[in-house]
């Protein structure tokens, strides 16, 4: 099946051109190349994408209802590459750098961003090292600005390097996603995952989806914010669903789905179940926490600060609900959750609500995306269950 790599840049640079001008042969001698080989070059385009792009007259071509799509993907792609170059300031050679880019530049210092050593990444996209180390070099001379640094054995992505490869890395996605809607059946999704999306939202989300789109598949990657927000913001998921920040970046967009309480569990037969604990008698039992620089973390801390007590020891930082669970049922261990995800084993009498003069911690679950996301029909549909979901989880 052709990917994203097999297109050809220049031809989608020629695509669009065709799209703003209406006439191929208009477009055949502003680029210097023969009608035919433009010709070609289209309906090489038409059998990648599987549709045909514009229809056809003696007036000229405009495009179809498929080919309005596909080049407006394209068109969001050639910008993200154009965006990127620009960031690297000015070119030395005084020829744009996007108009020099070709697929192969793409996949060599995307392939490098992910692998981290030009023998690994070389491997991952089926070429020689040399070959793949000759692609990112070619963009350096040309950009005049260095991509890649030597760090120990391995090599790494200077600053700009990380910021050129992230805006390709949006492009391929924008490119994938033209590719997949112009088969008009099936998909894919990526989703990121924080921890109370996993235990009943996202689950109920996708059953739904999926019983009514079979065909659909969806890759879940579960994490922190931290470690998910860099994939979101380089396109390799489409959205990611959990607790919002009180104060979001300006390159992302927040949608709050409804509001939830963390309140503080243990076991049943934990010695504070059934009483009004205080904060002393909170902070004289160990804690799990969330791991460092999350938001629930940092409501942990906010917790006992805001009272003016010593934090409890916390020797457990974790973010698995599984396993917080399963120390919790075991021990006298405390921790911070919202009910609903440890639901089952509140109801099956093995875990509690530990009351306390402490009050529940509120929170907003929602979805955030990327501010400049453009989300294919797959992803439309997704978010709208998403949205209807909620509203069944919160009635």
């Amino acid at each position: 099946m052709t990917d994203a790599f097999d297109l050809n840049l220049r031809h989608l640079r020629l695509l669009v051109a065709i799209d703003e001008s209406g006439s191929v042969s208009a477009v055949a001698r502003a680029a210097s190349i023969s009608q035919p080989a433009l010709t070609q070059a289209l309906g090489g385009l038409e059998r990648a994408f599987g549709a045909t792009l514009f229809h056809r007259s003696a007036a000229g071509v405009v495009a179809t209802t498929d080919g309005q799509r596909i080049i407006a993907r394209v068109r969001r792609a050639l910008n993200h590459l154009a965006r990127a170059c620009r960031n690297l300031g000015k070119v030395p050679t005084g020829v744009p750098l996007e108009s020099y880019l070709t697929m192969a530049h793409v996949r060599g210092l995307t392939a490098l961003a992910e692998s981290g050593g030009f023998t690994r990444a070389a491997e991952a996209v089926g070429i020689s090292p040399p070959s793949l180390h000759r692609a990112v070099r070619d963009i350096e001379r040309v950009a005049g600005a260095s991509l890649v640094e030597r760090k120990g054995r391995g090599v790494e992505l200077t600053r700009s390097g990380e910021r050129l490869a992230r805006r390709f890395l949006i492009a391929l996605t924008e490119l994938a996603a033209a590719m997949e809607e112009a088969r008009h059946v099936g998909g894919r999704l990526a989703i990121g995952a924080m921890a109370l999306s996993r235990s009943l939202l996202l689950p109920a989300t996708l059953a739904n989806l999926l019983e009514s789109t079979p065909d659909v598949e969806v890759d879940v990657i579960e994490g922190s914010y931290l470690e998910l927000v860099e994939l979101l913001r380089s396109g390799r998921i489409d959205l990611l669903i959990g607790a919002l920040r009180d104060r979001p970046a300006a390159d992302l967009l927040q949608e709050r789905l409804f509001d939830d309480n963390l309140t503080i569990i243990g076991r049943a037969e934990h010695p504070l179940a059934g009483t009004v604990a205080g904060f002393e008698q909170l902070a004289a039992y160990p804690w799990i926490v969330s791991r460092r620089a999350s938001s629930l973390l940092d409501r942990w801390q906010k917790m006992f600060d805001r009272s003016g007590k010593a934090r409890p020891k916390a020797p457990i930082q974790c973010g698995s609900v599984a396993l917080i669970r399963g120390v919790l049922a075991r021990s006298d261990f405390l921790t911070l959750l919202s009910t609903a995800q440890v639901s089952a084993e509140i109801d099956a009498g093995t875990l509690v609500r530990i009351e306390s003069e402490v009050p529940d911690t509120p929170r907003t679950i929602g979805v955030i995306s990327r501010r400049d996301w453009f989300p294919t029909k797959l992803q439309s549909e997704f978010v709208a269950c998403l949205r209807q979901t909620a509203l069944r989880q919160v009635a």
